[in-house]
């Protein structure tokens, strides 16, 4: 992943028509996560955080979110279709609950 991500973000600035330009990062076939924790169904982490704008906030780890960097679920369809664990990281205040 990381070799061809250096291959767009090459390709896109060696052109040089622009200051800005866009990379787009689309994951892979297959499993995400290839041995962390897989004794579990899925893997999500929750961290409470102090003074959060909002009170909870849940961050997407499958690269397959249409809200991304925001979970909107999507790790369902992906777990189901590899048999894949991967879950969000999930950040809340303490009084959230």
């Amino acid at each position: 992943m990381a070799a061809s991500l250096r291959s767009a973000v090459s390709a896109v600035t060696s052109r040089g028509t622009s200051r800005f330009s866009t990379v787009v990062v689309r994951a892979s076939a297959g499993q995400i996560n290839p041995s962390i924790r897989k004794n579990e169904e899925k893997v999500a982490d929750f961290v409470k955080v102090e003074n959060l704008p909002t009170p909870k906030a849940v961050y997407c780890r499958c690269w397959r979110s249409g809200k991304f960097p925001m979970c909107d679920g999507a790790h369902v369809k992906h777990n189901k279709e590899t048999g894949d664990n991967v879950g969000p990281l999930v950040i809340e205040s303490p009084a959230a609950k």
